[in-house]
């Protein structure tokens, strides 16, 4: 696999999806914050054409006077989106006006936030096990990513809101954490059935004893289906744990486990994607609605840090990679955003009031 092509992978798919090293250390959120205490924010609306079809961004204030664990986020999506993910900050300044953004801005370096949930469902909610949070700052900055289009023959209004309810200090025992693996070597021909897969993916080892709570799949408009099992190696068939009957690629099921599962040491995940292409032309990895995708994001604690992790069958051998971490690949994705995100700036409106705000 040439570096280019990992860097595509890395850059369009939710990188979500990971950025942050948080740590699995006990933070004190005052008691001050009841448990069960909500805070919201919301994205447009924004007006989008026949054929149109963008990612924008929002940084918003929270609003939360003191520091909380979040025990379960919310997230509602308007027809027209086709995800949205929601960020923990560093950033300092709010824009409160949607403005376009690279894809992932910021996933790949731990200093500037991570990723805390990412919704392809209308209506989507994330309940974390007990005794499990999101630990957030006193007025923790979020960043709000929407990507969205309209398919329709008439102009769609675009709205977007996130949820956050609040756990008891108290209660808090583990910080969450969120991780992203797929792989880019997608190829579907015109007018035909593709399998990727099995796909084994060696899981670093760091990650032994987490304890796997959700797992989601995603695939765009083609794709058919995502399954996922926990494998002790790349022969061995594997124990299923994301296996759901009709799922749809626009309403993926997340799949909770309780008890949550570990991967076995030196083990990891097998998964397969299908897709059924009834176009004339031949599709691949992309970020557009009109390319595809095959991975799953994966919810977990104690917090050894989120990453995002690809296999890959384009080298030699194969190739298991993770970033942020030791790569020239890795070192790539991280230079190709900044070049990205530098180009397109923060917006002519940011920083300007909108109607996408926060309250309580």
């Amino acid at each position: 696999m040439t570096p280019r092509s990992a860097a595509a992978f890395l850059v369009l798919a939710f990188t979500a999806c990971v950025a942050a090293c948080s740590t699995s250390a006990k933070s004190s959120a005052p008691a001050g914050v009841p448990s069960g205490t909500t805070y919201s924010l919301s994205f447009g609306p924004v007006t989008v054409d026949p054929g149109q079809e963008h990612t924008q961004c929002l940084v918003l204030n929270l609003g939360n006077p003191q520091p909380i664990h979040v025990g379960s986020i919310h997230n509602v999506l308007s027809n027209g989106s086709h995800h949205m993910i929601v960020y923990r900050s560093t950033e300092t300044v709010e824009q409160t006006t949607p403005f376009d953004c690279v894809p992932f801005t910021d996933t790949l370096d731990p200093s500037k936030g991570s990723t805390l949930m990412v919704t392809q469902k209308h209506d989507d909610t994330l309940d974390l096990p007990s005794g499990v949070a999101f630990t957030l700052d006193a007025n923790q900055m979020i960043r709000l990513e929407v990507h969205y289009l309209d398919p329709t023959p008439s102009a769609l209004q675009i709205v977007a809101s996130t949820t956050f309810t609040t756990m008891d200090d108290s209660q808090f025992q583990n910080e969450a954490a969120f991780l992203f693996i797929g792989d880019p070597d997608i190829t579907i021909p015109p007018n035909s059935k593709t399998t990727l897969g099995p796909i084994f993916f060696a899981l670093p080892p760091e990650y032994s004893g987490s304890q796997f709570f959700a797992i989601t799949g995603h695939e765009h408009q083609l794709g058919t289906d995502v399954t996922v099992s926990v494998a002790t190696g790349p022969t061995d068939p594997g124990v299923p744990i994301y296996d759901v009957t009709g799922w749809l690629w626009s309403e993926p099921t997340t799949v909770v486990s309780d008890p949550p599962f570990t991967v076995p040491d030196n083990g990891g995940f097998r998964f397969t994607c299908d897709w059924t292409n009834t176009t004339t032309s031949t599709v691949s990895f992309g970020e557009s609605a009109n390319d595809e995708m095959c991975f799953f994001w994966a919810y977990y604690y104690p917090s050894q840090g989120a990453r995002v992790c690809m296999h890959s069958d384009q080298y030699q051998g194969g190739i298991d990679i993770c970033c942020p971490g030791p790569s020239l690949i890795c070192d790539l994705i991280v230079s190709k955003l900044d070049s990205d995100a530098g180009t397109l700036g923060p917006g002519p409106d940011a920083g300007a009031d909108a109607d996408a705000g926060a309250g309580d």
